[in-house]
């Protein structure tokens, strides 16, 4: 079985099998991962693209998280694995949403790898 917006043979989102965005400006560009290379370009327009390719609509509780997640890129210059989100998200907002269970249930999937992406971060170094 295949996630919406992916192909059976790669994990790559559709629109991202090249250097550019076929849906957005010329100059957003992803890597090879799917991931914005210049995260200066992201809005929350974007975002929206990138969460609808992932089967979400967005809500408070996610741009909460997305938040979090530019935070944690400023503060540590790097996207952060799952475990380390799922502490800094219990540091930050409490331990009702620093577990792994909410962050699944907002991100499916690898939160720090998909919410990373939404938030416009690199993907984080130990995701697949």
């Amino acid at each position: 079985m295949t996630r919406r917006g992916y192909n059976a043979c790669s994990i790559q989102p559709l629109f991202a099998l090249g250097d550019s965005v076929n849906t957005l400006p010329s100059s957003i560009t992803l890597d090879k991962h799917g991931f914005l290379k210049d995260r200066q370009a992201w809005t929350r327009e974007l975002a929206t693209v990138f969460a609808a390719e992932e089967g979400i609509s967005l809500q408070d509780e996610h741009w909460e998280v997305i938040h979090l997640l530019r935070e944690y890129f400023e503060e540590f210059d790097a996207s952060p694995a799952n475990r380390a989100l799922v502490k800094y998200t219990k540091l930050k907002l409490g331990p009702s949403k620093g577990s792994s269970i909410y962050l699944m249930s907002l991100f499916p999937g690898s939160p720090a790898r998909v919410g990373s992406r939404i938030a416009g971060l690199p993907k984080p170094k130990n995701c697949l």
